[in-house]
C-alpha cells in the first residue's frame, strides 16, 4: 500500500439518474443500484492505497437515516447537503478545489461535465492520479478529455452490480464474445 490516499468523490444522484434514465429507462430497483461497498474496495485495489470515500447527497427535509447508516458501515463519509440548486455539484466542485493543493489522488464517480474544470486543475497540479468511475458511453466528453485521466467502467471494471445491465456499448474486438448475442 502507498502512503498516499485516494479521495473517492461520489455523485450518487448522477449515477442513479444515468442508470434510471439512460440504461434502464425507469427508476432503478434497490437490487439494480451499484453495490457501493464494491466501488470503495475497487478504488483501494486499483491504486493500492487507502481510500477516503465521500458520498455527497442532497437532502430536502429528512436525513435518509438507513441509507446514511449503510454508507457509514461500508466506510464512506456521507456528506448530506441542503439548499437551492445543484448542491451536490457545488459541494463536489468545492471539495475538488480544496484537493488541488494536496498531494492526494482523486477518483470521481459521475458522468457530469460540470466537474471538468476542477478535474483539469487537479490533473495540472503535480504528480497525482485522476480517475473517473462511470458508464463509459454516458461520460461527458469534457471529463474524458482531462489529461491523464484513468477511466473505470462501473459495470465491467468495478463489477458494482449484481446482475448484468441492458447496456449497448462499443465492444473492442478482443473482448467480443458471440455467445453473449446468441
Amino acid at each position: 500500500m502507498s502512503d498516499r490516499a485516494t479521495y473517492l468523490l461520489v455523485d450518487g444522484e448522477n449515477i442513479d439518474a444515468t442508470l434510471g434514465v439512460s440504461v434502464l429507462g425507469r427508476r432503478p430497483e434497490p437490487q439494480e443500484r451499484p453495490r457501493w461497498n464494491k466501488v470503495l474496495a475497487y478504488a483501494e485495489q486499483a491504486w493500492q492505497q487507502p481510500v477516503k470515500g465521500l458520498f455527497f447527497l442532497a437532502v430536502a427535509s429528512e436525513l435518509p437515516i438507513s441509507f446514511v447508516q449503510a454508507l457509514i458501515s461500508m466506510g464512506y463519509q456521507p456528506v448530506p447537503l441542503s439548499g437551492e440548486g445543484k448542491v451536490v455539484d457545488i459541494a463536489i466542485q468545492r471539495t475538488a478545489e480544496a484537493l488541488v493543493d494536496r498531494g492526494d489522488d482523486v477518483m470521481l464517480v459521475s458522468h457530469d461535465g460540470d466537474f471538468a474544470p476542477q478535474m483539469q486543475r487537479l490533473a495540472e497540479r503535480g504528480e497525482r492520479r485522476i480517475g473517473i468511475l462511470a458508464f463509459g458511453e454516458f461520460l461527458a466528453g469534457s471529463l474524458r478529455d482531462v489529461p491523464g485521466v484513468e477511466f473505470f467502467d462501473l459495470e465491467y471494471d468495478v463489477a458494482a452490480f449484481t446482475s448484468r445491465l441492458p447496456r449497448v456499448r462499443v465492444i473492442p474486438i478482443d473482448e467480443f464474445d458471440p455467445l453473449e448475442f446468441l
